[in-house]
């Protein structure tokens, strides 16, 4: 779909076309899209959010995953401590595990333990 067939997409979408929609997630995706994914996982979309969370882990993007692990995410949350892990991010972890994730608490008993 051409570009300029993003804003008609999008208009079909916020008029109930769910077809429309699934649509504009897939262009997202394919454009690598953050923001548009973003709107839509922000207006409530599961599948938007779905996306978000795997082409942020992919593009190592940690400010989305901790937008979407601080509103509550669990999934995105799990790709954030992943993703710490792997960067030695010890101050991501540390946040992560005063908030009370019981994962990050470990991941960073491991890694400081070594």
């Amino acid at each position: 779909m051409p570009d300029h067939d993003l804003p008609t997409l999008r208009q079909r979408a916020e008029n109930g076309d769910a077809t429309a929609l699934d649509e504009l997630i897939q262009l997202a995706v394919e454009l690598g899209d953050t923001d548009e994914l973003r709107r839509l996982a922000d207006g409530g979309n599961s599948d938007a959010t779905d996306e978000l969370i795997q082409l942020a882990g992919e593009l190592g993007d940690m400010d989305q995953l901790r937008h979407l692990a601080d509103g509550g995410n669990s999934d995105a949350a799990d790709q954030l401590i992943e993703l710490a892990t792997e960067r030695d991010d010890l101050d991501e972890l540390r946040r992560l595990a005063e908030r009370g994730n019981t994962t990050a608490a470990e991941q960073l008993a491991e890694l400081t333990a070594e």
